[in-house]
């Protein structure tokens, strides 16, 4: 009996150390657990709770990359989701869109739990003035997510976290700090970068890489854009306090996609509705409604590029052989040739794979081939890039045109070409004396004529299908000239002339051009009317000065008939005039002879048979 009191006893002072131990423990669970929030809250953001609060505007679209997300997190290994795609194309939107679904219950029982926190790289690397702070800091955050069933850590731009609290004579950084975590996996995590980092840093590295699934996040067309648009356009009319038509939104879709280069759909278009919205808040009328030419305005304010309608374009087509043919004399048959494709590509009855004009302009020099592109580029209200392609007979001048490649002096930089297509896209591309340009330069020209884009040095794709392109040469003139008799159009053969363009261009090269325009040489009455111009812009110089200015007939006459030159067409006359007329001028203008309300008169002086000036 004294045994088993003995036992008893024993038993009793058990259960009560048991008893105190088990409150311990759970007092130390308490505090492990309030640590790891505080941890997590200082860190991290809880999206959970923000989209409670209604600080996460709806989701529109991206089905299937939702549905891929919620596929690789039911994964039992590597089940963690990596969007990868361009700035603004809604890579964030698409974790928002899973939190939403998840407060809403709209995801399989397993996940309906999750609470997804956005870790804020930002905080986690404040204050990490010694040597392990952060790394206890990731490792927190890490035991954190752990510990709490369901969480599920985002990392939005998730390439910065390689190289991240390294330090020169360390190569532990947070990248490898997580790789552990996620090779147990017992860290679910989600990330998001983009194609250039990932290609350049965060897919090197192998072991990070692999443990997650890749989801490409592709740029939203004109029509999902518009979707996305009238799904959430109720969240600035509210905020904005103006009502959005919906042809302002179509605007704001398809105008953003046209004028608003080197960034992606959906965000400029969203960023276009809500400055409109801002800029009818500010006006003293406080207008309610946002309509399409607000989104116009809006547009021009952001690229300084007046920005049309589909119907302006046309009334510009329509006019476009008059306005050419006032300013361009003589070439009457090149100018129909360019201005009927131009309207065959506005109608949309061309290929769309394709620049909407692929011309090459032949003929002596001085006739007019660049001042055409010119004066189409003016007429037509767009950009014009010119290159001058003696500058690019070397082999290695094919890197300026796209860019160095990676590990080559200049690879920052880009392609003089690709770069400037990039940010006008709506453009004419003008490429004066292309036979001088090496042949490794014409091979690139092939496949912006074939299919209206070329990928550039940092792999993207750039696109020229809104892109009038113009090559000039002088290949053929001297054959041209032997066979040629006078001036007119149709007298010569150009059999020859086409026998030299094929030695210089191959065949391929030919055969994607729309057309090759033979432009005319100069006769007397073109010059003549070349002169009539340049004397009516030098007028225009000197009204500006406040100067009024006769010509009288006769030194137009002089000027084309000492002037012209079959050989060098038209340039010789500005050259004249400018020894002739404008050197007087200038001494003239400033001595103060020729001040603001004087008159100028310039006659021919029959006794001395030269220019005189009369200044009065």
């Amino acid at each position: 009996m004294k045994y088993s009191s003995n036992i008893d006893e024993y038993t009793t002072n058990r259960k009560v150390k048991l008893g105190k131990n088990n409150d311990v423990s759970a007092a130390v669970n308490k505090g492990e657990l309030l640590k790891d929030e505080k941890v997590l809250q200082s860190y991290c953001k809880n999206l959970n709770d923000y989209a409670r609060s209604k600080k996460i505007d709806c989701v529109i679209g991206r089905d299937y990359e939702l549905n891929r997300t919620i596929e690789i997190l039911l994964r039992r290994r590597k089940n963690n989701p990596l969007y990868v795609g361009d700035p603004g194309v809604g890579k964030t939107t698409i974790v928002e869109g899973l939190v939403l679904k998840v407060i809403e219950g709209s995801v399989p029982n397993v996940l309906r739990s999750s609470v997804i926190y956005a870790l804020d790289l930002g905080s986690l690397l404040a204050g990490t003035r010694y040597r392990g702070d952060f790394e206890e800091r990731i490792k927190s955050i890490i035991k954190a997510i752990e510990a709490k069933p369901g969480a599920i850590l985002f990392i939005d731009e998730i390439h910065t976290i390689i190289g991240a609290g390294s330090t020169s004579s360390s190569f532990l950084d947070a990248g490898n700090l997580l790789k552990p975590a996620l090779a147990r996996g017992t860290l679910r995590c989600i990330g998001a970068t983009t194609y250039r980092e990932y290609s350049s840093s965060f897919e090197k590295d192998k072991a990070l890489a692999r443990r997650f699934q890749k989801i490409n996040v592709q740029e939203s067309s004109v029509n999902e854009t518009i979707k996305i648009l009238n799904g959430i356009k109720h969240c600035y009319e509210g905020y904005h306090g103006v009502y959005y038509t919906k042809h302002a939104i179509k605007s704001a879709a398809e105008l953003s996609h046209k004028y608003i280069t080197g960034r992606i759909l959906p965000d400029k278009a969203v960023d276009i509705i809500d400055e409109a919205g801002a800029y009818c808040k500010l006006l003293r009328n406080r207008r309610k409604i946002v309509n399409s030419r607000d989104i116009k305005n809006t547009i021009t304010r952001i690229t300084n590029v007046p920005c049309r309608s589909e119907l302006e374009d046309m009334q510009r087509v329509k006019a476009l052989r008059e306005n050419l043919e006032k300013v361009i004399f003589g070439q009457e048959q090149a100018i129909e040739s360019l201005v009927n494709s131009i309207k065959i590509a506005k109608s949309g009855l061309r290929n769309y794979n394709k620049p909407l004009v692929n011309y090459l302009f032949t003929g002596p020099t001085g006739v007019g081939k660049t001042e055409l592109a010119k004066q189409l580029a003016k007429s037509m209200g767009m950009n014009l890039i010119r290159f001058d392609m003696s500058e690019y007979m070397e082999s290695h001048s094919i890197s300026r045109i796209i860019g160095s490649p990676p590990g080559y002096v200049g690879y920052d930089h880009g392609g003089l070409l690709t770069e400037s297509v990039s940010n006008n896209q709506y453009s004419v591309v003008l490429l004066d004396e292309i036979e001088k340009a090496h042949s490794g330069i014409h091979n690139i020209l092939l496949q912006i004529m074939d299919y209206g884009c070329v990928t550039d040095t940092y792999g993207r794709k750039i696109n020229f299908s809104n892109i009038i392109l113009i090559m000039t040469t002088n290949a053929g003139v001297f054959e041209r000239s032997k066979n040629s008799i006078g001036f007119g159009y149709k007298n010569f053969n150009i059999s020859d002339s086409e026998k030299v363009m094929e030695q210089v261009f191959s065949p391929e090269f030919c055969n994607r051009l729309d057309e090759v325009i033979s432009f005319s040489d100069l006769n007397m009455d073109v010059i003549l009317h070349i002169v009539d111009k340049f004397v009516q812009e030098l007028k225009k110089q000197l009204a500006q000065k406040g100067i009024s200015c006769l010509v009288e007939g006769k030194v137009n006459s002089y000027l084309a008939q000492i002037g012209y030159s079959k050989k060098m067409g038209a340039r010789p006359i500005e050259r004249l005039i400018e020894k002739e007329i404008k050197s007087y001028l200038a001494e003239e203008i400033l001595n103060r002879r020729l001040i603001k309300g004087r008159n100028l008169r310039v006659y021919m002086n029959r006794q001395k048979d030269k220019i005189s000036f009369d200044i009065t």
